[in-house]
């Protein structure tokens, strides 16, 4: 379904158009509701005080489940902006969710975020700047799609209040950055979704950098966060 409408909107893209935005989030929002139906959802947290598991109800569980891997699945997708740079996220992010999911002993969810980021660096080789190939949509939501689904069941479930933040350091710099996007438009009365150079790629291009410059700051940048989501993952699970 994701790598399907992501076709069709690089096929408007190839032609000048612009596919609307409400076939995409009809499409998204109801693989994420397939997720959900396949057991892989938000459930709840452990009480930090307590210790006692907190068990959210099912249509909350669905409410989350769903606004967080549209969410992973929009920013990825937004963060293709310059060469390189959605695949080079992808790929330390789904590292980070690998010893993530190692560490707390989800193996599936450890093999998924392996594949991923062989296969982002596979495509990295075609993609750095200057790039020969493009993932266009189809690609960049593809790949926001299942680091949102590996974060839900490798990092959120049975999560502790505090390891709740892992899975958004795992994502830090797209996240981050279209958070700060999305608050500079609504401050500024802007479309949450009109297109402008207010990502971090388009302001770092603007202070002088080039495209590779940018790309090598933003991907050390994510690092870091990453680095930050592993130390935290260990704390919650007393490694």
């Amino acid at each position: 379904m994701i790598l399907t409408i992501g076709l069709v909107d690089d096929w408007y893209k190839t032609r000048g158009k612009e596919l609307a935005s409400l076939p995409k989030l009809i499409v998204q929002v109801s693989a994420a509701v397939v997720v959900f139906s396949s057991g892989i959802a938000f459930e709840g947290f452990n009480n930090p005080f307590t210790g006692q598991y907190i068990n959210l109800p099912e249509w909350l569980q669905l409410v989350l489940t769903i606004f967080w891997i549209f969410g992973v699945t929009t920013v990825i997708n937004f963060s293709d902006g310059i060469d390189g740079l959605a695949g080079g996220l992808s790929a330390i992010s789904g590292g980070t969710l690998f010893v993530v999911a190692l560490t707390l002993g989800r193996g599936e969810s450890a093999l998924l975020a392996v594949i991923l980021v062989g296969a982002a660096l596979g495509y990295l080789r075609y993609n750095k700047p200057p790039a020969r190939v493009f993932m266009g949509d189809a690609g960049a939501t593809f790949l926001g799609f299942i680091l949102g689904i590996i974060a839900l069941d490798g990092a959120f479930k049975g999560a502790t209040l505090a390891s709740l933040f892992v899975p958004i350091f795992a994502l830090g710099v797209p996240i981050f950055d279209n958070i700060i996007v999305v608050i500079r438009r609504l401050l500024q009365s802007k479309p949450i979704y009109q297109a402008d150079a207010s990502q971090a790629h388009y302001r770092l291009l603007a202070t002088g950098l080039n495209q590779k410059q940018t790309l090598v700051f933003l991907c050390l940048l994510n690092l870091c966060f990453g680095l930050t989501a592993i130390i935290l993952a260990m704390n919650g699970s007393g490694v």
